[in-house]
């Protein structure tokens, strides 16, 4: 068993030209194809060699890929899926059996399952997107006098803060309207944050001379 994905599976992804991954032989050719003795073949690669596992990679690789797009539909996803079949040859090469199917039957029906696997995921995902949002509380629609109450409270509020002198206005703004901090209103203005803090209060103490309690709390 193997724990460790070799070379030319960590080189497999959507950018790698399919042909690239062949491995060259010790003199420098091309490695064989893939034989009609699959168990010669699922010999070495349980016995560690990579070069076996780019051979069936290069043979069988684009019909494996073709059969998990057939179901998953994308070209993305459908190499993920290649990447998780030859991966797993490469750590279990004892699943095939030679006395079942060929190579080439085993591979592709293992990319089906897998691909059926991530369909699977995906409408489980999207089935709990979609319970989670129909359980969400809907937000109720405030009344015609909601409303005009709001709007009345929002023109109050601007004209009070337009009254205030320009220092005290502009961190009210910043703070209030903006969501600054003390600090960021400081940095901002170009003052001490202590004096941020300062104006912000005689800005809020003028406010409350005209305005409501309620309306100067910041949310």
């Amino acid at each position: 068993m193997h724990t460790t994905a070799p070379r030319v599976l960590r080189r497999l992804d959507r950018r790698t030209p399919r042909r690239t991954l062949c491995r060259r032989g010790s003199r420098g050719g091309m490695v064989r194809a893939v034989g009609s003795d699959d168990s010669l073949l699922v010999a070495r690669l349980a016995a560690g060699d990579d070069r076996a596992l780019a051979e069936v990679l290069d043979e069988l690789g684009p019909a494996v890929h073709a059969s998990a797009r057939q179901i998953v539909g994308d070209t993305a996803t459908a190499q993920d899926v290649v990447q998780d079949v030859f991966l797993d040859l490469w750590c279990h090469p004892e699943r095939y059996d030679e006395t079942l199917a060929g190579l080439r039957t085993y591979l592709t029906l293992c990319a089906r399952h897998r691909a059926l696997d991530v369909v699977r995921s995906e409408l489980r995902r999207a089935g709990r997107e979609a319970r989670h949002t129909r359980e969400l509380p809907q937000p109720r629609q405030p009344s015609p006098g909601e409303e005009v109450a709001a709007a009345d409270t929002a023109s109050a509020v601007r004209a009070a803060v337009r009254a205030l002198p320009p220092d005290q206005r502009q961190v009210v703004e910043l703070a209030y309207f903006g969501g600054l901090s003390y600090r960021d209103v400081a940095l901002r203005v170009g003052i001490a944050e202590g004096t941020a803090k300062s104006r912000v209060r005689l800005a809020l103490a003028k406010l409350g001379a005209v305005l409501d309690h309620e309306l100067l709390e910041p949310s």
